[in-house]
């Protein structure tokens, strides 16, 4: 209980700088207010998928939820990366029951296909997990950009293809893994598909992630009366090989204080397993605690945009 006070007191003191609470001293200090028994949880029963698990971030949700006897399904492009992964997981874990599933989510009948194979069998928990940050404009085979594909529309199909097991379930979860970089951007509805601008990819990035979080909250809302929780969250700086692959100078310039990939997941895998999470939806999480969407007002959407967000996604699903 002292420790929890303590890193309560720390935190007001690191939330308000950015660059320490995205980081590796924010985890330390936001940790100190953890609850261990909040993951002293036996997920045996349990089936869970985590896209884009076959590294980083992704990788370290799978060994979290591994590790607490869930089931769980490595959704992969790659066969061979995949199942590299999931060995691996299953040999640190002593876990058999690690699986992949093959599926672009940037291919919208890859989506629905991977969706429809899985919910035979029943879900409990999707983390979106799976991004990327491409540095020019590529186009899907449904004609949409490819960030905007893989990080909204994709996983907005995925999610619509799995109600049914979600609904089936006692306790169904559904985590969109963010980015802190969506603070500096507000909702872009004129042009998602980057067709009139010169592309930026760490603007559509951020443009996407800022996406993902009102999508979540609109999930949230509309599942609620089905007691699925949606929430969404983000891992603060971690140390991928994204990071350093698509932003090399932001990661030279902050390596020395960049999170591990196991602290970016702790918030995801709390999300998808502790009891404390079980009654939140709704709500935008870094290191286990909710946190506002907005820091800065021009950044803040209308309800009008919001629920047209929803129409747009709807209807670009259904181009595949």
């Amino acid at each position: 209980m002292f420790g929890y006070w303590i890193g309560r007191g720390l935190s007001l003191l690191v939330d308000p700088t950015i660059a320490i609470s995205f980081a590796h001293p924010g985890f330390k200090v936001h940790a100190l207010s953890f609850d261990p028994a909040d993951l002293e949880v036996d997920l045996t029963g349990r089936r869970m998928l985590v896209t884009g698990a076959n590294a980083g971030i992704g990788y370290e949700v799978a060994l979290g939820l591994a590790r607490l006897n869930a089931e769980v399904v490595l959704l992969c492009r790659s066969w061979e990366r995949g199942t590299a992964a999931a060995e691996s997981i299953r040999a640190a874990t002593d876990n058999p029951r690690v699986h992949v599933e093959v599926a672009d989510l940037a291919d919208l009948a890859s989506a629905r296909a991977a969706g429809m194979r899985l919910a035979s069998a029943g879900i409990d928990v999707v983390v979106h997990n799976a991004g990327l940050l491409p540095s020019e404009r590529i186009e899907t085979p449904q004609r949409l950009e490819l960030t905007f594909a893989t990080h909204v529309v994709g996983p907005h199909v995925l999610t619509r293809t799995l109600l049914s097991a979600l609904e089936r379930s006692s306790d169904a979860r559904v985590i969109w893994m963010s980015s802190g970089g969506m603070y500096s951007q507000k909702l872009n509805l004129e042009d998602p598909n980057w067709e009139q601008r010169e592309y930026d990819g760490v603007t559509a990035y951020a443009e996407t992630k800022r996406a993902q979080v009102v999508l979540a909250e609109l999930w949230a809302a509309k599942l609620s009366r089905k007691h699925i929780q949606v929430n969404a969250m983000h891992p603060g700086w971690a140390d991928t090989g994204g990071v350093r692959t698509s932003i090399p100078r932001f990661y030279r310039a902050t390596k020395s204080i960049l999170r591990t990939p196991a602290e970016g997941a702790d918030t995801a895998i709390w999300l998808a397993a502790s009891p404390a999470a079980r009654e939140l939806t709704g709500k935008f999480f870094l290191d286990r605690r909710p946190r506002l969407t907005h820091f800065l007002p021009f950044t803040r959407e209308s309800e009008a945009d919001r629920q047209r967000l929803w129409r747009l996604c709807d209807r670009y699903a259904k181009r595949g």
